[in-house]
């Protein structure tokens, strides 16, 4: 059984989730309206992984006796000026997830909830990986600058990036 206060927390997680979700969902559609499928592709894959995050908390909140709450989500910015910009912001939104999932990870501990506490590891490694991959789409976007080919270079690397396998959500 979930404590009230971790249902509470994971409730909102869930919203930030969903939020991310949203913002990639936002950045693949501006990345698609400047011709930069690939980008969109990568974003839409992006979205698509922050929507099983989601499921996994609220399944997790289900399956410990607790309650799930949706509430609104904020609406994300729908412009950037470059592609880089747009994947400063992404890389700076995955650190605040990484802060917000870490203060779960004090929390759980706090109240001494092990099962919570094994949960929220697998979101602790996910997000090592998460910055890393867009530091590195930032460090190679600032290596090419504002160099067309090198961009489209870049676009035609993220098109192969495999959608999130449904499967995903349920392992763990």
């Amino acid at each position: 059984m979930l404590s009230e206060r971790i249902q509470g927390e994971f409730n909102v997680h869930i919203n930030h989730e969903l939020y991310s979700s949203y913002l990639y969902l936002a950045m693949a559609a501006w990345c698609e309206s400047k011709g930069l499928r690939g980008f969109s592709h990568w974003m839409r894959a992006q979205s698509q992984e922050e929507s099983q995050h989601v499921m996994r908390f609220f399944d997790f909140v289900l399956d410990r006796g607790g309650d799930v709450e949706l509430r609104s989500i904020a609406a994300p910015p729908s412009a950037w000026e470059t592609p880089l910009h747009l994947f400063e912001a992404a890389h700076s939104h995955e650190i605040e997830v990484s802060q917000r999932i870490n203060a779960l990870v004090d929390t759980v501990l706090s109240e001494r909830d092990h099962a919570a506490n094994v949960f929220l590891n697998w979101f602790v490694n996910e997000q090592v990986e998460e910055e890393a991959t867009f530091a590195d789409v930032v460090a190679r976007l600032k290596l090419v600058g504002d160099d067309g080919r090198g961009i489209l270079l870049i676009d035609q690397e993220l098109a192969s990036r495999a959608a999130a396998a449904a499967a995903d959500a349920s392992s763990a």
